[in-house]
């Protein structure tokens, strides 16, 4: 993903963000395919099943594919084909089209003792469904599996967890033009790793999160079971519906449950520069009053922030840094409602009617995704090769925040956003309230809901292969996560699961981490619910065979 110069290209970037979400099953990317007789004995198992998968099967060794179909969904080339990269590639990629060749997968691997990992998106920001710094491993790749089927009546819909969010978008909006689903903004996320880190969306505060709205699901797990919602129990239906990816089994599917909107609503975005050389004294003041707002507004009223610096034209040829803010407004409603909402609650923004834009909902998607204005939403369709998104390494963190940050952290975090260059930082205010404080923090894994003002994720991007480069800009935004320490939460500091971070902890690569060893980054991502979920791997996978450098460990009884 490619960071913006401009402040009208502000909002590309921020599509691949965690609304959507990280991915949510880990592979490894990087040295030794050497063939060895588990790889044989792997293969043979897999060739000798009723329902055979030998032309699914890309290897290193027998397969001029291999490459191009492990690049294909390589979201963060951080962790592609980079000979300075510590991860290692999958021995073997399988690409199933039915739920049998997943059961074989699962069980051949089993049987010869290959750690198995599952992509559905590659969205994950530290590459856990496509890169690994554990053992050799196969990868299960869920790129054949994307059907979508809506149920109008019912409002609900089942969708194989390797659709992107713009074929499910598509496929409802084919059924219906008043209603959707509450998931995320960037086109080319995977469903599957998207509900299960939770699933942030413009119509959070008013739905909640994806994962909030699942009424079914189809499960593989590690015996090879086919398991409804009914056959796995609510403990795990509640588990995989947030708890993160690649532990509890393979969601093969999803059945959602679709929401009601308006046949026109108000969606569009507005853009706001601050000049350093009054020390962006007009940003503090548009984000102070911001976060004051934000999550108390109207449940129907949704407003995203997206924070970096960009180059202007300066005097002569000359050119500064100045910071931009995009203002994201998703609003369930017509837009004269909005600017008198908009007007009592949040003046300083300057909103103006020629401002506000009126769509339908699927031309909102569009809207938020950067597709030109006169698209039509069959470009949706064509979003796995020509997505208005360009990918870059990058590396990710995130927090809540329960009280609003004072002026001093919002100065101290422009100061260090001035210190990258323009388009290498960006930061992503995602407000709460609404509906998301209404719904228990157990109801599912993600346990941050009444009390958070809102989430911070914050991003650095770079290009190129020189290690100082990448030290650099890694070094830039572990100091802003240091910085930020007394401004959000604590005990423990919070994280989101699909904002996947490393750097708070990992498992042990052998698969033998304990369940103490794992609390550290646990409780950072699902709190009080962490010790639930350990319990339910337990119950679902006691050997744990999914697992990945966060997967949640087994705990006992």
């Amino acid at each position: 993903m490619k960071f913006p110069t401009s402040l009208l290209s502000l909002t590309r970037f921020l599509l691949l963000l965690p609304f959507f979400s990280s991915a949510w099953i880990g592979v490894s990317v990087a040295t030794n395919n050497q063939p060895q007789p588990q790889y044989h004995d792997l293969l043979h198992c897999l060739c000798s099943q009723e329902d055979a998968i030998s032309n699914l099967i890309y290897t290193a060794q027998n397969s001029t594919a291999y490459a191009s179909v492990l690049q294909f969904s390589i979201r963060n080339p951080r962790f592609s084909n980079n000979a300075s990269s510590s991860r290692t590639k999958p021995i073997a990629i399988v690409t199933p089209t039915t739920i049998p060749q997943i059961q074989s997968t699962v069980l051949c691997s089993r049987k010869h003792g290959l750690h198995l990992r599952v992509r559905s998106g590659g969205h994950d920001f530290e590459g856990a469904s496509y890169a690994s710094l554990s053992s050799r491993f196969l990868l299960l790749d869920l790129v054949n599996l994307r059907n979508v089927t809506v149920d109008v009546p019912s409002k609900s819909a089942w969708a194989q967890s390797g659709a992107v969010l713009a074929e499910v978008y598509h496929s409802i909006a084919s059924a219906s033009r008043t209603l959707a689903f509450p998931a995320g903004l960037c086109p080319t996320v995977g469903l599957g790793g998207h509900i299960s880190g939770g699933g942030y969306g413009t119509t959070l505060r008013k739905f909640g999160m994806a994962a909030d709205n699942i009424r079914d699901a189809l499960l593989v797990d590690a015996d090879g079971r086919v398991l409804d919602r009914a056959a796995m129990g609510e403990d795990v239906f509640w588990a995989i519906r947030g708890g993160g990816g690649n532990t509890y089994g393979i969601v093969v599917s999803w059945k959602l449950k679709l929401v009601r909107v308006p046949l026109r609503l108000s969606a569009f975005t507005v853009s706001r520069t601050s000049a350093s050389s009054d020390g962006d004294a007009e940003m503090t003041m548009l984000v102070d009053r911001y976060q004051r707002v934000a999550d108390k507004l109207p449940d129907d009223l949704m407003i995203l922030v997206m924070i970096g610096a960009a180059a202007a034209r300066g005097q002569g040829n000359s050119t500064k840094q100045v910071l931009q803010a995009a203002f994201q407004v998703m609003y369930l409603g017509r837009k004269g409602k909005l600017l008198r909402v908009m007007n009592e609650n949040f003046p300083e923004l300057g909103l103006k009617e020629e401002d506000c834009k009126e769509m339908s909902w699927i031309e909102s998607v569009l809207h938020f995704a950067n597709y030109p204005s006169n698209s039509t939403y069959d470009v949706l369709l064509k979003s796995r090769t020509d997505s208005p998104i360009s990918f870059a390494k990058l590396k990710a963190k995130s927090d809540y925040v329960g009280t609003p940050l004072p002026e001093s952290a919002l100065q101290g975090i422009w100061s260090r956003v001035h210190q990258v260059e323009p388009g290498a930082a960006l930061l992503h205010l995602i407000p709460h309230g609404g509906m998301m404080s209404r719904i228990s923090d157990s109801s599912t894994p993600y346990s941050y809901r009444a009390g958070t003002v809102y989430k911070i994720q914050y991003y650095v991007a770079w290009s190129g292969e020189q290690k100082e480069v990448e030290e650099r800009h890694l070094g830039w935004i572990r100091k802003l996560h240091e910085f930020l320490t007394p401004f959000v939460s604590k005990n423990p500091r919070g994280a989101y699961a699909n904002s996947r971070d490393l750097d708070l902890g990992m498992n042990d690569p052998t698969g033998e981490t304990s369940y103490e060893q794992a609390r550290g980054w646990g409780e950072q991502y699902f709190k009080h619910n962490f010790e639930r979920l350990a319990r339910v791997k337990a119950a679902i996978d006691p050997s744990n065979f999914f697992r990945n450098e966060q997967s949640v460990p087994p705990l006992s009884m």
